[in-house]
Parts: structure tokens; C-alpha cells; sequence
């Protein structure tokens, strides 16, 4: 089994011990308006997967770390009390996480997926089925409470059950029913002839799948397309309930790997295909762009209707690369309109025009994370670039968006910093950002809160800033995945 991101298939030993959360006052539900509180004291809580954790002397296993109040660690793996099923080799438990309110009770809970999962015999060098763990939040923390496996989505019939599915290779939430409580979104890349979405929790609907073959979609599949490899949500056309965004970074539109997003209304049951090739989106599709590789949507231009980055990594902007190179990379941002996604208004941005300069090993636009850093009320972007060891973040402003202006590059030696990205709560005072290098098992949080005392662009983080957190086991890949 290996995981797409990661170069190292080393094994480290993440001890299988989980401690109880810290104490709480008992309450009956949290009253905490911290979007990822999971005991309801107020503070954010932070998420780190590690896939190639060793647990029980068993390689790449998986575990994830949760740091209760940003300090705090417990440690999670599949062999903790109440967890269905059991740690295994090569499970890769914490390829994805991602937290929202699924109950509706105030607290966050927790998804993790262990996308290399298999019931069975598993033939050597095969993709797993795949399973998602949730965790219900409540005062004393986070509690195991399901397991959700492809089947349970009506993939019995489909693929052989899921296998080779890679269920839970990507994870989102969104309220997409507009009940006041999130839903699940759950990728499962090698499902079928090119992937598709879980949905779990929508109201008076029994979890299901979405993939370019479903009808209203009417998208051609290829086995190599990677549909839900990557995931996001958010209120594109603001009428109050969540789209979701699915990458498919292999799609092989007109060209091979040229990659693809496709913007879901899951309510109304529309899809909207987004490639380089749609009009007023830069450049063109080309062979091995791998567009969708990531995504991240938030409100740049304080509108009140978020907009959607595309990372694609595979981009070449330098001359004489060579197919399958990495590639320079490129980010594209479309923004929100009364009817959706509007890529009348589309940006592009690489090296080309922001600090640093673009090479064909950088893979700009590998990870992504927005929120308000600076605390002006539309968000900034952060974008990885693993191949530099770097993180950009740009500003946004309420006259047009996302801004070059002040743009900052940070710097973070070696293991490829920032392959992984997360914007977390600071107590009221904008957002920090949270930047990982797996293949080192540092964390780096960078302070935000800063305002220009000249412009009103200022993406509120700069280099100096910035606090070790605690850290791991690097052959663990301890950070490949975080969740605020």
C-alpha cells in the first residue's frame, strides 16, 4: 500500500496508548462556538494523522494524534476501546481526517480514514477497501462511535465490494441539506471506473455514492481518474447550504492526468466540470497538470459567498520539463456568484508573479488552507509548496479578492514543508496557520493577526512568527493529514 503524497516507506513506533481526554466539567452538550472544540472548553483542538505510525509493532498501521487546546496529545489508532475492527499492517489510519458537527450538539466530532483498510486477503502491492472511523465530541472528548465502510454506500456490486476503493482517502464536511448540522463527504478514489463521493448523514437519505457516471452528473470515467482524491466544501452561491468541490487530479479529460474539479449542489443535484480549458480559466489543460491534486474554499472578498482555490501541482512553467515531472505548479481561484462558481472572475497564481520563483520540482499548489488570518473578515491562502520547503500566503481584500501585494514565502528547511496545511481558531483574534513537514514529523505554527498599518492588504502571518509544535516519529509521516 503506499500513499500518493508520500515518498517514504519507512516505519517509526507511535505508541498505541490512548489516554482519556482532559477532564471537563460534565455538561450535557458543548455550548462552544470554536469550530474544532471536541470537549467543549473553549479552545481549538488540533488534528494530526500519522498513516505509517507503527501500532502494536505492526508498520504503517496508522495513528492520530489530537492536541486538546493545541498542547495537550492523546493518541488515537484502530486499536483503541471501541474502535470497529483492529489495527493491521499497512491500514494507513489518518490518510485523511476532517472535523464538523455531525449531531448537531455543539461539540465537533471527527472522521478518520484508514483508506488501505481490507477485510480480506489483500494481494501484495493492491490498494485497500478502505473504512472512515467517526468520533462523536462530547465534555470528556472524543468517543468512537461508527464505522462506515464503502458497502454501506451501495458499493456491494460495484467494485467487488470496494476493493481497491481507497474509501476514505479524502474527507469533507459541509452542511449540504441546510439542517444546521454537517454531513460527511468521503473519497474513494479507485472506486469503479475512476472513483466517487460518499455522503453520509443527509437528511432523509440513506448514505449513497456520487460518481461521474451518476446520471445528473454525465461526466466520461476512466480507471485512472481519481475522482474524490480530494475534497472541499462550502457555500458557493450563498443560499445557505454547502456545495462540495471533488478533485480528480488523473482525469483524463482530452489529455492524460490533465486533471479536473467538479462542483456538486448535492441538494439540487447538479454538477459543474471545471478544467483549464473552461473559459476565462489561465493557460490550458496539458498532459500530467493533475488539477484537483487539492483544494480549499473560503471567502476572499468578504461577499458572503466563498470561493474555490484548485491546486495544480503538476503545472510546468519552466522550459524542457519532462512528462511526469513534478511540475512548477499553479493555483487557480474561481469565485462565488449568486449562481455558483463564476469563472468570468477566475485568478491564477505561481512563483511567476508572488515571491519565490518557480521550479519544475516545487509542486506549488500541492496542499491548501484558507481562513481570516489577519482578522479583517475575508480569508487568506495558503498555499503549499513542498518541493521548495515553502508555504505562500496571500491576502484577501473586499476590492477584488486575493492579492499579490505582501504576499509572503516562509521557509521551513527541510521534509517537505508544507505538504500539509491547516488554519486554526486563536481565540477570537483571526486564525493561526498550521504548517507540516511529514517526511521531518515538525509542525510549525505561524502566528496571524497582523494588519498593515499602510494597506488593507496584509496577509496577517509573516516568517518570523512562527512556534514549534510538538512533534513525531518522520518515518510515522506524522502530519501527512491535520484537521483544525
Amino acid at each position: 500500500m503506499s500513499l500518493p503524497r508520500a515518498a517514504l516507506l519507512a516505519v517509526a513506533v507511535i505508541s498505541a496508548l490512548t489516554l482519556p481526554a482532559p477532564a471537563q466539567a460534565a455538561t450535557a452538550a458543548c455550548a462552544s462556538t470554536t469550530p474544532s472544540d471536541f470537549d467543549g472548553d473553549g479552545r481549538t483542538d488540533l488534528v494530526v494523522a500519522a498513516p505509517y505510525a507503527t501500532v502494536a509493532g505492526l508498520a504503517r498501521a496508522g495513528s492520530v494524534r489530537i492536541l486538546y487546546g493545541m498542547r495537550t496529545p492523546r493518541t488515537l489508532t484502530q486499536n483503541t476501546a471501541g474502535v470497529g475492527g483492529e489495527a493491521e499492517t499497512g491500514d494507513a489510519f489518518g490518510a485523511a481526517v476532517a472535523t464538523g458537527d455531525f449531531d448537531g450538539d455543539g461539540c465537533a466530532d471527527l472522521a478518520v480514514g484508514a483508506s488501505e483498510e481490507s477485510a480480506g486477503e489483500r494481494p501484495a502491492n493492491a490498494d485497500g477497501e478502505g473504512v472512515v472511523h467517526l468520533f462523536r465530541g462530547s465534555a470528556s472528548g472524543l468517543r468512537p462511535v461508527e464505522t462506515l465502510r464503502a458497502r454501506d454506500f451501495g458499493a456491494r456490486g460495484r467494485d467487488e465490494d470496494g476493493e481497491g476503493a481507497r474509501f476514505g482517502a479524502a474527507l469533507a464536511a459541509g452542511d449540504f441539506d441546510g439542517d444546521g448540522d454537517d454531513e460527511l463527504a468521503i473519497g474513494a478514489p479507485g472506486l469503479g471506473g475512476g472513483g466517487a463521493v460518499g455522503v453520509h448523514g443527509f437528511r432523509g437519505r440513506k448514505p449513497y455514492l456520487i460518481s461521474q457516471d451518476t446520471r445528473w452528473v454525465d461526466q466520461d470515467a476512466a480507471p485512472t481518474d481519481q475522482f474524490g482524491a480530494a475534497l472541499a466544501t462550502g457555500d458557493f452561491d450563498g443560499d445557505g447550504d454547502d456545495e462540495l468541490a471533488a478533485g480528480a487530479p488523473g482525469d483524463t479529460v482530452l489529455k492524460d492526468g490533465q486533471g479536473s474539479a467538479t462542483v456538486i449542489d448535492v441538494r439540487r443535484r447538479r454538477a459543474t466540470l471545471l478544467t483549464q480549458d473552461s473559459p476565462w480559466v489561465a493557460g490550458v489543460a496539458e498532459k500530467w497538470d493533475n488539477m484537483g491534486a487539492a483544494l480549499a474554499a473560503a471567502d476572499f472578498n468578504a461577499d458572503g459567498r466563498d470561493d474555490l482555490a484548485i491546486g495544480v501541482p503538476g503545472e510546468g512553467l519552466t522550459p524542457k520539463q519532462r512528462a511526469m515531472d513534478y511540475g512548477d505548479g499553479t493555483v487557480h481561484v474561481i469565485y462565488g456568484a449568486a449562481g455558483g462558481l463564476r469563472t468570468a472572475t477566475a485568478e491564477s497564481w505561481s512563483q511567476r508573479s508572488l515571491k519565490g520563483e518557480p521550479r519544475y520540482f516545487d509542486r506549488f499548489g500541492a496542499a491548501l488552507a484558507a481562513a481570516d488570518l489577519n482578522g479583517d473578515g475575508d480569508a487568506e491562502l495558503a498555499i503549499g509548496v513542498p518541493g521548495e520547503n515553502a508555504v505562500q500566503v496571500l491576502a484577501g481584500t473586499r476590492a477584488g479578492g486575493l492579492t499579490r501585494i505582501n504576499n509572503v514565502l516562509i521557509t521551513g528547511g527541510e521534509g517537505d514543508f508544507g505538504a500539509s496545511l491547516a488554519m486554526v481558531d486563536a481565540a477570537g483574534r483571526a486564525h493561526d496557520l498550521v504548517v507540516a513537514a511529514p517526511r521531518s514529523g515538525r509542525l510549525t505554527l505561524v502566528k496571524g493577526g497582523l494588519k498593515s498599518k499602510t494597506t488593507g492588504a496584509y496577509p496577517g502571518v509573516r516568517a518570523a512568527r512562527t512556534t514549534a509544535l510538538p512533534a513525531g516519529p518522520a518515518a510515522s509521516l506524522y502530519g501527512y493529514t491535520l484537521a483544525p
